[in-house]
């Protein structure tokens, strides 16, 4: 049977990139160009703030004051979660070395990155939960100097969760600024900080761009489109619980997609008929993201069964993917080609994206299919060395000498040659290349 498409998408997440794709260079060459001067130009354009653009100890103070205490235990609850799957994460890779033959020992290190950049959004929503996640990875990687960056709103500056979060997270530095121009200033060093390594972090199409951008000069997470989520639902799934995660997760913007796969037509129609309802009853903003995403970037489709349901998952690799059906462990082993994986009716995307420890910084736009999301692993670099005895150089610069020499790269060869000479002065060795 071939997927019938029940509710099919009318537009792609795709922006207009050549449009953006100006605007940001242009941007970027400016701010290079002119350095602290110019971002704050741009900071005053863009996010209409003329604060501090590094907070001061007594700013982050004042600010971490206005957040209720119970949103402080939550922050504190959420940071220990994914500071504890960051740490097994990071135990999970190790300093080794092993002897390739007698007397030539070749080894790994894992070293963090120096300066880490993390972007938290600031512009729609106050996303404290981007501060937990990429500031407390960072700090358990083993970074030296973490900046947090976020847009302030005209008049008030950044949102005092996000100050407060980041700040207990490890965060050395925040800076109040958004957009390409807080991207710019971490990744040239402004304002007195140290270049960053890397900049991680969600944002709109203009930091996604400037990232993209910069990629090679500094490293980044990932190149991120619109957020999206899949759902897999049999029979037995709730149809309500079902449209209200798709809801929840059409809300984040306008182009984000949501696709239910399914093999129950009656469940499809149920949750088809739920959604707009569900719509209707959320805040302005929320249901005007969560109505666009819906009537153009959703779909529902109807599979024969759960192993066409899991293909056609897999083709689309989603960021988000939650399994609501029978047989958790079968879908656990069948499923290779998704950013964060949900498990049963009992979890949902929503935990991952504020406080279960998984990270939420996750592949979108199909990406999943060769690469995983944010982790303490993005922030280190996996390095080798080796080093050997006479002896234990001896057979490998025989075999290096050959291999080089049927390759054409002389150079190379003589590299091995002149130590086996320095060493063995007295042995005859065949250091010609066979055709």
């Amino acid at each position: 049977m071939t997927c019938e498409y029940l509710k099919k998408a009318s537009l792609t997440s795709t922006s207009d990139a050549s449009e953006v794709h100006e605007i940001v260079q242009s941007i970027l060459t400016d701010i290079e160009a002119g350095g602290d001067t110019k971002a704050i130009e741009y900071a005053k354009k863009f996010d209409k703030y003329e604060g501090n653009i590094l907070l001061t100890p007594e700013e982050i103070e004042a600010a971490s004051a206005l957040v209720p205490e119970k949103l402080k235990q939550d922050i504190q609850f959420a940071h220990n979660n994914v500071k504890r799957f960051a740490q097994t994460q990071k135990a999970t890779v190790s300093d080794v070395e092993l002897e390739i033959v007698p007397g030539m020992i070749a080894g790994q290190k894992a070293i963090p990155v120096d300066a880490a950049g993390c972007y938290v959004p600031g512009g729609r929503y106050s996303h404290i939960a981007s501060a937990i996640m990429t500031v407390t990875t960072a700090k358990v990687a083993g970074c030296r100097h973490i900046t947090a960056c976020s847009p302030p709103r005209p008049g008030v500056g950044v949102a005092p969760a996000i100050i407060y979060a980041a700040h207990i997270c490890g965060a050395d530095k925040i800076m109040a600024m958004g957009g390409v121009q807080g991207v710019a200033a971490m990744t040239f060093g402004l304002f007195g900080l140290p270049q960053a390594n890397i900049l991680v972090g969600p944002g709109n199409q203009f930091v996604a761009e400037a990232k993209r951008i910069l990629f090679g000069r500094v490293g980044i997470d990932m190149i991120a489109g619109p957020t999206d989520s899949l759902i897999l639902a049999d029979a037995r799934a709730d149809a309500h619980i079902v449209a209200t995660d798709l809801v929840s997760q059409a809300e984040h913007g306008y182009n984000s997609p949501v696709w239910l796969v399914t093999d129950n037509r009656v469940l499809a129609e149920k949750v088809m008929e739920l959604v707009p309802e569900l719509i209707s009853d959320l805040p302005d903003v929320n249901r005007e993201n969560a109505s666009a995403a819906w009537r153009d970037y959703a779909e529902v489709i109807l599979c024969a069964d759960r192993e066409e349901m899991a293909a056609t998952s897999d083709d689309y690799a989603p960021e988000h993917l939650t399994v609501q059906a029978e047989d958790l462990d079968w879908w656990l082993d069948r499923l290779t080609c998704y950013g964060s994986l949900f498990l049963g009716e009992e979890t949902t995307v929503s935990f991952g994206d504020k406080a279960t420890g998984t990270n939420h910084v996750l592949p979108t736009s199909g990406a999943a299919s060769y690469t995983g999301g944010l982790s303490v692993h993005k922030y280190m670099k996996i390095v080798t060395w080796q080093r050997a005895t006479r002896e234990g150089a001896k057979p490998v610069a025989q075999a290096t000498a050959r291999i080089a020499r049927l390759e054409g790269m002389e150079g190379h060869a003589r590299a091995a040659d002149v130590r086996l000479a320095k060493y063995f002065p007295d042995e005859t060795f065949d250091l010609t290349a066979d055709e």
